[in-house]
């Protein structure tokens, strides 16, 4: 079996393969504990011992991945690195903000995508969009179509996901995959994706949700809404694809921003930068009562 190569040029498809094939992909795009590896590879939730022992298991002896003290792993750096790695600004990076609605929070549980949004950005500004509306070939439930105000009757004569699907990998293509909340939206277009055409997504993908507990830890929220009021970022349409994805690109620029205060200037240092744990401060030891005799 072919090894996947890490790569830094954005977005793929590739054939679904095996689940060492998919902890590759999981992990070229960022580094997770053991947990977050589980769930993401495995499907395993909750019992932290369980899911860790079945990570180790998977991936312990294969030289692709490497695990750090605090358990977290990554795709291992390749055995020769004679070639400089490519150091490309962030402002020049090629980013696809995505925001996917859908019937309902997951689509291991038959739930679909009802509208997708893509918009590029690129040297510092917003390049195109792409959206479309799409029939989930299911029912909207009624507290979906409240949220978002998409009706059945909107989407009965829309495009199903695999008649859009090319026009959907040619948005995503070669570009760092965003969304606020990236986990959601790109496990929603991997499910899509491979229904469609039985070629799953790969590549490099950056949280807005992450990226801003590390650069504004002060805000109370982080929500979308929180981010827009803080940088003045107006949403026309909340909870609608397009506008939520330009809204996440503007809050992406004002990010990138201050990235490139703190001298964080391209992904390997944006990857390392949210790697970073904060110290945990000691606890307090609690005053442990004396008795008479010690008075």
């Amino acid at each position: 079996m072919s090894q996947l190569v890490l790569s830094l040029e954005g977005v793929r498809l590739e054939r679904d393969g095996s689940l060492t094939d998919r902890a590759l992909r999981v992990l070229s795009a960022e580094s997770l504990p053991s947990v977050d590896v589980a769930q993401r590879v495995l499907g395993i939730t909750g019992g932290g011992g369980a899911a860790a022992s079945a990570v180790f298991t998977l991936l312990g002896g294969d030289p692709r991945f490497c695990v750090d003290a605090q358990g977290v792993w990554s795709v291992a750096p390749p055995p020769s690195a004679e070639e400089p790695a490519i150091v490309r600004p962030l402002r020049e990076e090629s980013f696809v903000v995505v925001d996917v609605e859908t019937t309902g929070g997951s689509p291991w549980r038959g739930h679909r995508v009802t509208e997708v949004a893509a918009v590029r950005v690129r040297g510092g500004r917003i390049e195109d969009t792409y959206s479309t509306l799409i029939n989930p070939e299911r029912p909207i439930p009624a507290m979906i179509t409240s949220l978002t105000g998409i009706t059945q009757g909107m989407v009965a004569d829309q495009p199903r996901f695999a008649q859009v699907a090319p026009q959907v990998s040619a948005a995503l293509e070669g570009s760092v995959f965003v969304a606020h909340n990236a986990a959601f939206d790109w496990r929603f277009m991997c499910h899509e994706m491979s229904l469609a055409t039985g070629m799953t997504l790969s590549g490099r993908q950056l949280c807005t949700v992450r990226l801003s507990r590390k650069l504004l830890p002060q805000l109370p929220s982080r929500s979308l809404d929180g981010l827009a009021l803080y940088f003045g970022v107006g949403i026309e349409s909340r909870h609608r694809a397009l506008d939520d994805a330009v809204a996440t690109a503007r809050v992406l620029l004002r990010l990138i921003d201050m990235l490139e205060d703190q001298g964080v200037g391209h992904w390997e240092a944006l990857q390392q930068m949210l790697k970073k744990r904060k110290a945990r401060k000691p606890r307090k030891r609690k005053a442990l009562p004396q008795s008479m005799e010690a008075a």
